[in-house]
């Protein structure tokens, strides 16, 4: 049986950037992922974030918006925790007890973007197709297919 890698992505309020490598990494990484995500502060998931993963097929309405101290208090393990916000910010990350390897992947974050509606939603498109091609590249890096 092939072994099934446990990942937890993590940024600031877990509204757009953790919560967009989450699904990613459900759809791209097929059986072979669990995936969850975690903000170090409690936040609302970005509404323009939702609108941009609904244009790829991708409903992440529905996923759970969770503080690293709610995923400690669970007692979870994960295999991978992957800090997806700024360099600053995740040095601010506790330590995951159980966690055998932590990684950081820096993206914009989408709260910050600046211009009129359609200026903010071409950035965020951008920020949500870096983060794809870098799960991607996660995912392959096991040696295992992209999932469709």
């Amino acid at each position: 049986m092939t072994k099934k890698y446990s990942v937890l992505f993590v940024c600031i309020h877990n509204s757009a950037r953790s919560q967009m490598a989450e699904a990613f990494l459900r759809q791209i990484g097929g059986n072979s992922f669990t995936a969850a995500s975690a903000g170090l502060e409690a936040g609302i998931l970005n509404p323009l974030v939702i609108g941009v993963m609904g244009e790829i097929g991708l409903d992440i309405r529905n996923q759970s918006n969770d503080t690293v101290k709610d995923i400690i208090g669970q007692k979870s393990q994960f295999d991978y925790v992957i800090t997806v916000c700024d360099a600053a910010n995740a040095q601010r990350c506790p330590l995951i007890p159980g966690t055998m390897h932590t990684l950081h992947w820096g993206f914009d974050d989408p709260a910050t973007v600046s211009g009129d509606a359609q200026e903010k939603v071409a950035q965020i498109r951008v920020i949500r197709d870096q983060i794809r091609e870098q799960v991607c590249d996660f995912v392959q890096s096991f040696g295992l297919p992209i999932t469709p």
